[in-house]
């Protein structure tokens, strides 16, 4: 347990092509904002749509006290070359016992289809087997979502099935598709 916590505690800072994935911080509140605030962006995700830079900042503020509780939590996703972030990747839960994690993210609609998220998907999959030594790693997405398990595939997991209204998400109960990768499969 200690072993995760240091890891959350102190989100380390990673690095692909284009990106760099670190810890949130209170000045990411404008740039959340940006696009926490287009509801095709959180039509999917179970946060609701930013009305103010108010639920940015009470946003930043509960993914800054995971850390400081050392609770799986999320990366910012910022652009090496302008530093801007534009979306978010990161744990939703972590079982220690069984080595496994479930994986999350949102990007602004302004980067999708550019392979953006499945860049940092990679990244976040390689950290989650070499560093944190899980052993399964999920994601789900919504199925009205394809494009999300689309990400999913080209960072290399695996399709498993449906869920049937396995979550609630704007007031309707909603179908998943659960995509995993596991420790042993081959990685994009």
């Amino acid at each position: 347990m200690q072993f995760f916590k240091s890891y959350f505690s102190h989100l380390p800072t990673l690095e692909t092509e284009r990106l760099i994935l670190r810890p949130l911080r209170m000045r990411d509140a404008e740039d959340l904002f940006a696009y926490a605030k287009d509801p095709e962006v959180s039509k999917h995700v179970l946060w609701e749509t930013h009305r103010s830079i108010w639920d940015s900042r009470m946003f930043l503020r509960a993914a800054i006290r995971q850390y400081r509780q050392g609770q799986p939590g999320s990366f910012a996703i910022t652009l090496k070359q302008s530093g801007r972030m534009i979306g978010t990747i990161g744990f939703m839960w972590i079982n220690i016992e069984y080595k496994s994690g479930e994986v999350g993210y949102s990007l602004s609609r302004d980067y999708w289809n550019r392979g953006i998220m499945t860049e940092a998907l990679r990244e976040v999959l390689r950290f989650g087997f070499e560093e944190l030594e899980l052993n399964r790693i999920e994601a789900q997405h919504e199925t009205s979502n394809p494009a999300s398990g689309k990400v999913m595939e080209h960072a290399g997991m695996r399709f498993e099935g449906v869920l049937r209204q396995r979550i609630k998400n704007k007031g309707c109960y909603v179908d998943v598709a659960l995509y995993a990768i596991l420790r042993g499969d081959p990685r994009e």
